[in-house]
């Protein structure tokens, strides 16, 4: 009875000493993103907070001249915190996304492992396509909530919330972008399939314009419609990437 509880609990145990791991490495590689941003935080700054200053320059109107305020000693702290930690993040992508593959590929047949490196691949492009779009979108975006705010206000933003929106929304397309790997993914383990994804299409757009207005940060339309369009038409590339490989690999069974 000994024996046979210990075949079972080893395993478990092998599988967190992986997980714990694969924590520890992303974890490192996190850190010392986050130290390369901290040596560049300067350039970083003065890299999201140009559309506000372009904004500003473009439009008098709005009373503002493209600057940040600290309203407390801890804020101009907090932002540089922010920043570092988020670009750490983001520049150890790559390899947190290795370790996650890494941990769930033993749980793969030899054929879903082939694609470890398309996957990793495709998921940095989209992810950085994402976060430019929203970079891209930004002055855009702060147009539209300066013009509501009304005439005669004068804005001026502290600096903690303005780098706060920057990075969420940066963050939040990034992430939103990922949503065809993950779509690739499933109907190669066969949780769903390309078929069904096809039927349930106008449910999915539904669903992408509801979530995008909910994980958008700023809450503003052109915000919300810039990453909603993309992803309604990467839903409909994913499907049929997926149909694709499936169909690849069926044949290939056969």
């Amino acid at each position: 009875m000994t024996d046979s509880l210990n075949d079972t609990q080893m395993p478990i145990m092998e599988h967190l000493r992986e997980l714990r791991s694969r924590i520890i490495r992303s974890g490192l590689a996190v850190s010392i993103g986050t130290v390369l941003m901290l040596t560049f935080y300067d350039p970083v700054k003065d890299f999201l907070t140009q559309p506000y200053q372009d904004l500003c320059e473009t439009r008098p109107e709005f009373k503002c001249d493209g600057s940040l305020f600290s309203l407390g000693p801890l804020d101009g702290f907090s932002a540089r915190m922010r920043v570092c930690v988020y670009g750490g993040l983001i520049l150890a992508l790559p390899v947190v996304l290795w370790q996650i593959w890494r941990f769930i590929v033993p749980a793969l047949s030899k054929k879903e492992k082939q694609y470890a490196i398309p996957f990793i691949t495709s998921s940095i492009v989209l992810f950085s396509i994402g976060g430019y779009l929203a970079y891209w979108t930004l002055d855009k975006a702060l147009e539209f909530l300066i013009s509501w705010s009304g005439e005669d206000v004068t804005q001026t933003y502290q600096v903690t919330k303005y780098i706060s929106l920057v990075v969420m929304m940066m963050l939040a397309f990034g992430v939103g972008f990922l949503t065809p790997v993950l779509l690739v993914f499933l109907q190669l383990i066969e949780i769903v399939q390309p078929m069904t994804l096809l039927r349930q299409w106008r449910q999915a757009i539904m669903v992408i314009f509801v979530l995008a207005a909910v994980i958008t940060p700023s809450g503003d339309p052109i915000s919300m419609l810039a990453l909603a369009i993309p992803l309604s038409v990467l839903y409909l590339v994913a499907v049929f990437v997926g149909w694709l490989l499936t169909r690849k690999r069926s044949s290939s069974y056969s």
